[in-house]
């Protein structure tokens, strides 16, 4: 019986090789044997093929679909050819992010490539560090959601009031400990395979780098590369990114503990060189045989692959009318401007930069993608209006240096009550009101504010500096050079 449902399986994977291949042009088919030598020169050799264990990453994406289509079509080719081939982890980060057109692109991928049951393919996704069968239909945890939401908040406040605010820059950490913690998971994997060009790679470490100071642990190395260093990288900064900004008793361990190797074998194998074409010729492979979709503003989402494009425009319309004297339509313009003409620096065709201008509509009235942004934000952030101006505000970092400001900007009502925040901040006795108050407009618990208050911002000028052994030390410990010369 069992080699009857052998037979048919492996009947069915051929026809489902055929079909994925009826969709390659030449290109893309010598590609394929390319791809193939490179995975068996990895592997030491076709006879270790099937010892050979590769992850690759889903975003639900549509370079992450067609990614994941190239490999299949390697791993049901060499499975014709010889009587093994490698095994494949698929593994997806659930995150604040994530939405249902994703999660559905995902789902529907999985489905028309059969890896579902395959016995030779993983499909992982981690939620609040915890690493599960994959599921399309299950909600992100709702201590997934606030763990997410409060290191968003805490990454996002370690900078300057007059810097520019990057609600993503948590994303590019919360990415990068995905990848070391996923690749060690249950016996690990040989190889992570990306299709990231160089410009991509430069920008996740960049961002990486960032959001790494931000979060205390250091910096990335100068001259890092790319990612053919991503692992060495990335154990640089230790295991918990997150472990600054909370006491011991709240940091959430990786799980099921026990199942992840202590000592990582992962390298990583790059593919963009394989990736052939223009995306117009590969979307009749992505939208009829893998049923990818993409949201209509999705289209236009730049170089940074995390940032939603409308809420990256209410984001500098609320900072202009918020934070600079200027209207919200204004700060929205600017997103367009900006937009525009990094579209047609790449030579994006224009009927695709009208597309842009028409998904915005009538820029003298904007309330309806006001309130749209909005709503986006509290469903999928959890964060309301309030707190992101707060947090463009950055009003705790550096002892409640920029409170005073934030407040006469955004609740002057509260002046009055300003020795009192300080007092609270430093987590010394101030009224219930007082620290409701704080909560409900920061989103912060006190506790973590009052960790905020002890540390300094963080400017990408002074990147160098930050890299230094103490400047790292200094930060983990929550206190600022000045706080240490106080101390004496």
């Amino acid at each position: 019986m069992s080699t009857i449902h052998d037979q048919a399986m492996n009947y069915v994977y051929q026809q489902v090789l055929q079909r994925l291949l009826s969709f390659f042009s030449r290109a893309e088919r010598t590609a394929l044997q390319l791809l193939i030598q490179r995975l068996a020169v990895a592997a030491g050799g076709m006879d270790n093929i099937g010892n050979f264990k590769v992850m690759v990453v889903q975003s639900g994406s549509r370079d992450s679909c067609y990614t994941l289509a190239l490999l299949r079509a390697a791993q049901l080719t060499i499975a014709g050819r010889t009587p093994g081939t490698f095994q494949l982890r698929v593994a997806t980060l659930r995150w604040n992010g994530t939405g249902q057109t994703a999660l559905q692109n995902m789902h529907r991928s999985f489905s028309a490539l059969f890896l579902y049951d395959d016995p030779r393919v993983e499909l992982l996704m981690v939620d609040h560090r915890e690493v599960l069968p994959f599921d399309h239909q299950a909600l992100i945890s709702e201590e997934g959601r606030d763990a997410h939401r409060i290191n968003l908040l805490m990454i996002g406040h370690r900078r300057t009031w007059n810097q520019s605010l990057d609600l993503w820059d948590d994303a590019y950490l919360a990415t990068a400990e995905f990848y070391g913690q996923v690749a060690r998971w249950n016996n690990g994997v040989d190889a992570l395979i990306g299709s990231e060009t160089p410009r991509r790679q430069t920008l996740f470490l960049d961002g990486l780098n960032r959001a790494a100071q931000k979060a205390g642990i250091g910096s990335l190395p100068e001259n890092h590369g790319g990612f053919e260093a991503l692992f060495p990288l990335l154990d640089h900064l230790g295991g918990d990114y997150y472990r600054c900004f909370y006491p011991d008793d709240e940091r959430m361990p990786w799980r099921p503990e026990g199942q992840f190797e202590a000592c990582r074998r992962t390298s990583f194998i790059k593919i963009n060189d394989m990736i052939v074409g223009k995306l117009e010729e590969r979307w009749p492979l992505l939208s009829e045989f893998l049923g990818v979709q993409v949201d209509d503003l999705s289209m236009f989402q730049g170089d940074n692959e995390y940032a939603d494009p409308l809420l990256a425009a209410h984001l500098l319309g609320l900072q202009a009318s918020i934070a600079e004297g200027r209207t919200y339509e204004e700060g929205v313009c600017e997103f367009l401007q900006d937009t525009l003409l990094d579209m047609r620096h790449k030579q994006v065709p224009e009927p695709a930069c009208e597309q842009l201008i028409a998904a915005f509509g009538d820029l003298s009235d904007l309330e309806q993608l006001r309130q749209q942004a909005a709503k986006q934000l509290q469903d999928a952030f959890g964060l309301s209006d309030i707190q992101v101006a707060c947090l463009m505000f950055a009003p705790f970092i550096d002892n409640g240096a920029g409170l005073e400001r934030f407040l006469r900007h955004c609740h002057p009502g509260m002046l009055v009550a300003l020795p009192d925040l300080h007092r609270a901040m430093q987590g010394l006795h101030a009224s219930e009101q007082v620290m409701k108050w704080m909560v409900d407009v920061s989103g912060l618990p006190i506790n973590l504010i009052g960790r905020l208050y002890a540390m300094g911002p963080v400017s990408m000028a002074e990147s160098s500096e930050a890299s230094a052994p103490n400047a790292q030390l200094d930060d983990c410990t929550g206190l600022t050079a000045v706080d240490r010369t106080a101390e004496g």
